[in-house]
């Protein structure tokens, strides 16, 4: 397990380190400028300090880092002091890639609108994104953030079985929002938290070091047989199961690599209560943990709802919902229009689509990667014609 550990850790951090190929990275190795903004760093904190909510919090508070800028997998302060980035989970293929800031600067000097126009970039980026899964999940919908994307693949859960209650894991982290709080253990279990909802139900979290079972062979369908009980639990309390959510690896809860057969054990017992099962792959997706595009298929299963974003955008406000399109058609036909203002506008699909040819270029996807052949070169052409 400890090997195990250590080489998920190792494909995390493989993904932050770059080689400085100027033929393949035109412009990286060139230090972007920093634009002073003529005050101190004590000033800096002094106004944060009186004008910024103090639920907000601060690396390294009382003496914080301020970074001024970035360039690939490092961070530099305001003495140009170098930092190796081991923390950031959003810039998946580096800070201020050229070929993500290009795309984004090229549309956003042309036009930016909410997602009721037709765009061809909105409707390109959405086949090449949905080239990415298997049947049936064929449709998306496009947010802003992993709360967002949260937010609505509850509904979509609620709306498909008319019902309320979920299934979550332990120490799981699901998003900020009110409803994503509820299914976010790291959250509601905080001293300060609202505490666990009486139609939520929690599975131990499946740690093969230190928990309870922690035989590789056996211990992913000992630790998702929990569901059946859970699944009990809420029939007894005369409610429905509306579906269970879980990240396809845990990331708030230690890094915890999922045992084998675990999702596939709950996916069944959660279906055949009537629920739907969601894979939160928001920290984790695009390649991430290196084992394929989607960690969730290390596990053999297919979800029927995936929440995707952060490394999405390569840290431009980019989240989605992908889905059946028989169950967004359950939901258009039990609710009304889904609007986002910003989900799906021209300057966040040029982006990803951007991201994405970073990503198929760097062959990133370790061991499982998708079939290239489906996802055509999309960022250059899609935004030469904008």
């Amino acid at each position: 397990m400890i090997l195990l550990m250590a080489q998920y850790l190792m494909n995390f951090m493989s993904l932050l380190v770059w080689k400085n190929d100027e033929d393949e990275d035109p412009g990286f190795t060139e230090k972007n400028k920093t634009v002073s903004s003529g005050l101190s760093k004590e000033e800096i904190y002094r106004l944060r300090k009186k004008h910024v909510a103090n639920a907000c919090i601060l690396f390294y508070d009382p003496d914080p880092l301020q970074i001024v800028r970035a360039q690939g997998q490092y961070m530099y302060d305001e003495l140009d002091n170098e930092y190796l980035d081991c923390i950031n989970n959003v810039c998946h293929v580096g800070h201020c890639h050229p070929e993500v800031v290009a795309a984004a600067s090229r549309q956003m000097a042309i036009l930016n609108t909410n997602s009721r126009y037709l765009s061809h970039l909105n409707s390109t980026y959405s086949e090449q994104l949905t080239s990415l899964f298997p049947d049936p999940l064929d449709t998306v919908f496009f947010v802003n953030s992993g709360s967002e994307a949260t937010e609505l693949s509850l509904e979509l859960c609620r709306v498909w079985n008319d019902a309320t209650d979920f299934i979550c894991v332990d120490s799981g982290y699901h998003g900020h929002t009110r409803s994503a709080i509820t299914v976010s253990n790291y959250k509601f279990g905080h001293p300060r938290g609202i505490g666990q909802p009486d139609y939520i139900q929690m599975m131990e979290l499946p740690d093969t070091y230190r928990g309870k079972y922690r035989d590789l062979e056996t211990a992913g369908e000992k630790y998702g047989a929990e569901a059946e009980t859970l699944v009990e639990n809420i029939r007894n309390r005369g409610a429905k199961v509306a579906g269970f959510i879980g990240e396809s690896a845990l990331s708030c809860g230690g890094q915890i690599i999922l045992p084998q057969n675990y999702l596939k054990t709950i996916y069944r017992t959660v279906r055949e209560a009537g629920g739907l099962c969601i894979a939160d792959e928001v920290q984790v997706g695009f390649g991430r943990c290196g084992t394929g595009m989607w960690v969730y298929e290390t596990q053999g299963v297919v979800p029927d709802i995936v929440t995707i974003g952060k490394p999405m955008g390569n840290g431009h406000p980019i989240a989605g919902v992908v889905t059946t399109r028989k169950i967004a058609e359950k939901y258009r036909l039990n609710r009304p229009e889904y609007f986002n203002t910003y989900g799906g506008n021209p300057v966040s699909m040029a982006v990803g689509l951007a991201v994405l040819d970073v990503i198929k270029k760097r062959k990133t996807c370790g061991a499982r990667p998708p079939d290239w052949n489906r996802v055509s070169t999309g960022a250059k052409a899609a935004t030469a014609t904008s």
